[in-house]
């Protein structure tokens, strides 16, 4: 009778803890008491489709105190699509407090796109300061500027998808920096009144097509470094100095060149003279033994 009792308390322990092991019994009276309501087949379900109910009925508690309609279909597809729910939840939260416009449909796929949905609200609501590296620039006097900016930005959440991130931003500032002293007539204008910088980039509308917009830039710094036009010269006299070397050192060879023609002419005319001068006697020679040549009659004197 004891062994008995012994082994329906050992099956009934048995059954209670595969039960809470497979139906979250806690997680489901949690639920109910935060006034959400979650079926507990649902829940077992969702063991069945691989969702833990914690990771869904957690979020759906925390969204539905913060007052923000969001289903329990929702987060589950969103999960399942390898998003992160508790994220998305938190960031729908901030939104909604901030007052501003971020469906749920926008910040999944916020999420699923790689960004931090949760910091982008952040910097929405509290926008961030981008430092732009050391730029360098020379102006039409041909100074060089050194110069550094410090970009306020403010995420834009309906760009946040497919919209150009943090290193656009740093290039276009650059360039636009960059073109600004570029066409300054002195570096002193620009020492004097680096705030126009700012006004002619900030004008440029840099911030079409990225996840930001801009609200300000401000030159941080600005030092003045070489004198790139007296270098672009000195190096443009020294390559015309190697140019006219070079030119000089072709005529001489030229000159060496036709010098030597000159002489091989010379001396192939003095071997050709005295090979003729060779031949005059043979001929001589030949003409006397045929008899083409007698002796000049001498005229007697009168």
């Amino acid at each position: 009778m004891d062994i008995g009792l012994l082994v329906i308390a050992g099956v009934a322990v048995l059954f209670f803890f595969i039960l809470f092991s497979v139906v979250p019994v806690g997680l489901w009276i949690s639920a109910l008491a935060a006034g959400v309501r979650v079926p507990l087949i649902s829940m077992v379900a969702m063991r069945l489709r691989r969702v833990p109910p914690r990771g869904i009925v957690m979020p759906l508690i925390k969204a539905d105190k913060a007052g923000v309609d969001v289903s329990q279909d929702e987060l589950e597809a969103h999960y399942l699509a390898g998003g992160h729910v508790d994220r998305v939840v938190d960031a729908l939260i901030a939104a909604d407090k901030a007052k501003l416009n971020l469906p749920f449909d926008r910040a999944a796929a916020i999420d699923l796109a790689g960004r931090h949905v949760l910091d982008a609200v952040k910097v929405s609501v509290n926008p961030e300061v981008i430092e732009t590296p050391n730029i360098s620039a020379v102006a039409k006097d041909g100074i060089e500027l050194i110069s550094t900016a410090r970009v306020t930005v403010r995420a834009n959440l309906e760009r946040l998808v497919g919209g150009a991130g943090e290193e656009t931003i740093i290039a276009r500032v650059g360039e636009g920096i960059v073109s600004s002293i570029g066409s300054s007539e002195s570096h002193k204008m620009v020492l004097e009144n680096p705030d126009f910088i700012s006004k002619n980039v900030l004008d440029k509308g840099l911030d079409s097509g990225t996840a930001f917009n801009i609200l300000s830039i401000d030159i941080a710094d600005i030092n003045v470094g070489r004198n790139i036009g007296a270098i672009l010269q000195t190096d443009q006299a020294e390559a015309d100095k190697q140019v006219a070397q070079a030119k000089a050192e072709e005529r001489r060879a030229l000159a060496v060149a036709a010098e030597q023609e000159m002489s091989a002419k010379v001396e192939a005319m003095r071997a050709r003279v005295v090979e003729a001068e060779a031949e005059v006697p043979k001929a001589l020679a030949e003409a006397f033994r045929e008899g083409r040549l007698a002796r000049t009659p001498q005229t007697p004197p009168s």
